[in-house]
């Protein structure tokens, strides 16, 4: 099944929900909340953003692969 690539990631501070591209290649550790710039980074036992504070996990999660394992390829 192919992965979902678009997550909406929403802020914990000020509650801005931002549409995003995830990419299939890298973990995203940290985001800039374009609404109070408080740079967003994973929740301990998270790989990335989009599994601490998406609506979709990212695709190497949702593949039940090892996400940070895949960086840099």
């Amino acid at each position: 099944m192919e992965p979902i690539l678009d997550s909406t990631l929403t802020c914990p501070i000020c509650e801005l929900s931002e549409k995003l591209r995830m990419p299939t290649d890298a973990c995203l550790f940290f985001h800039e909340c374009s609404g109070c710039q408080t740079l967003l980074r994973p929740k301990p036992g998270d790989c990335c953003v989009f599994c601490s504070y998406g609506d979709v996990p990212c695709p190497p999660i949702q593949q039940q692969s090892d996400c940070c394992t895949r960086r840099g390829s």
